[in-house]
């Protein structure tokens, strides 16, 4: 028997729930030296083969050094046509979320992280495609910011399977999405 895939939201907030400041900055959260392992981040990459992202948080990865290659699948959810610089590894979508992760899951594969930003987290979150948060608090304050997750109205109870504290303060807080009716 296969297991199924996961989407996973692996991703960074300041305490006040930012994943990023109104013109896209993270120097509040990428200044600060990581640890060892990264918050656990170097073995996450081990167990995804797919990253979902999109378009400003694809363009944002770009100015930031972001390399895509073929070690593993890129797919940017976009309204816009793919731009003719893109690298022939990362795959442009434009489509109903559902049906997509559907189709995603069936391929045989590790699981699937969902990177960002705050809008395609939300739609997903609408669509009943995330499984699983793992949210890495950063100790600041940032006051204004993009969210990390769009507002709308919802509720979506969460199971909390783990947390983790950090010598520098940083705390991550690991959640199960709860199945809904």
């Amino acid at each position: 028997m296969t297991t199924r895939r996961k989407v996973i939201v692996h991703i960074g907030t300041s305490a006040d729930g930012y994943i990023a400041r109104p013109d896209g900055d993270l120097e509040w959260l990428t200044s600060r030296p990581a640890p060892q392992g990264f918050y656990g981040m170097n073995a996450f990459m081990k167990s995804i083969d797919t990253k979902v992202l999109g378009r400003k948080t694809y363009e944002a990865s770009l100015r930031m050094g972001a390399t895509f290659d073929s070690q593993s699948r890129s797919i940017v959810f976009s309204r816009h046509p793919r731009p003719a610089n893109a690298p022939s590894g990362v795959q442009f979508v434009n489509g109903a979320i559902g049906p997509f992760v559907s189709r995603l899951r069936e391929q045989p594969g590790k699981d699937i992280w969902l990177m960002g930003g705050g809008e395609l987290i939300a739609s997903f979150l609408d669509a009943h495609a995330i499984d699983e948060f793992v949210i890495t608090v950063a100790p600041v304050f940032i006051g204004d910011g993009i969210p990390l997750i769009a507002k709308r109205h919802r509720h979506v109870p969460l199971d909390l399977q783990a947390t983790e504290r950090f010598e520098d303060g940083v705390v991550q807080l690991h959640y199960r999405v709860q199945k809904q009716p």
